[in-house]
């Protein structure tokens, strides 16, 4: 059984559905590749090993590549267009929640 594009799709946003992965998304966006223990003390995503994991859904869906240099690993965003996308998310969560402080306030 193959899959349909729309399940590879929903692959890819599922991976982005965790604020940590979300966070190293950003991160990967703001410079050219950032190690992993760069990734681990920006993310705020805990430990070595949990943010290796999130990499590593992030990797299994094509959104991140990485390269070896001695023991450090670098990660790469490979998708650069996801930016605006979550920066159109971002802006759409802040008019939710002025538009809910509006409907409390009155």
């Amino acid at each position: 059984m193959t899959r349909t594009l729309l399940e590879m799709k929903a692959e890819v946003l599922k991976a982005l559905g965790h604020p940590t992965r979300l966070a190293i998304v950003e991160l990967l966006g703001a410079s050219e590749e950032r190690c992993v223990c760069e990734l681990v003390d920006c993310a705020g995503g805990g430990d070595r090993t949990t943010v290796s994991k999130h990499l590593a859904i992030l990797k299994s869906v094509g959104l991140v590549s990485d390269r070896k240099e001695g023991l450090r690993v670098f990660y790469r965003l490979n998708c650069p267009c996801l930016l605006p996308f979550i920066a159109c998310i971002e802006q759409a969560v802040r008019d939710r929640v002025r538009e809910e402080s509006a409907a409390l306030a009155r």
